[in-house]
């Protein structure tokens, strides 16, 4: 699929329209993230709250989160010119590998 994007052209104001969307969906992404590690902390340290789950639980939980995240992030975080992976600079300007300005 990968393939079939880098030999389409696209223009530059398509670029610039669908990095912004990637980075939206990446900025939710992150504190999606962020906010059900926290909470599994949380309900490891009050469970009052929720009620008791096992240590081993909570932190498969925080695994499957985290794993979760990066293969997102590996399917979206891609220049939407040229397919390649960005990096981890959320505020990048221009593709390193293909030039296409993102912002």
């Amino acid at each position: 699929m990968r393939a079939q994007k880098k030999a389409q052209k696209k223009d530059p104001q398509q670029i610039l329209q669908e990095f912004r969307a990637r980075q939206n969906r990446q900025f939710i992404a992150i504190a999606l993230s962020l906010f059900g590690v926290m909470l599994c902390a949380v309900i490891y340290k009050r469970p009052d709250i929720f009620g008791e789950f096992s240590k081993s639980m909570l932190f498969g939980a925080q695994a499957v989160i985290i794993v979760s995240y990066v293969v997102f992030t590996s399917y979206n975080w891609a220049c939407p010119s040229c397919a390649n992976y960005l990096g981890a600079d959320i505020t990048r300007r221009v593709c390193k590998k293909c030039g296409a300005r993102l912002q």
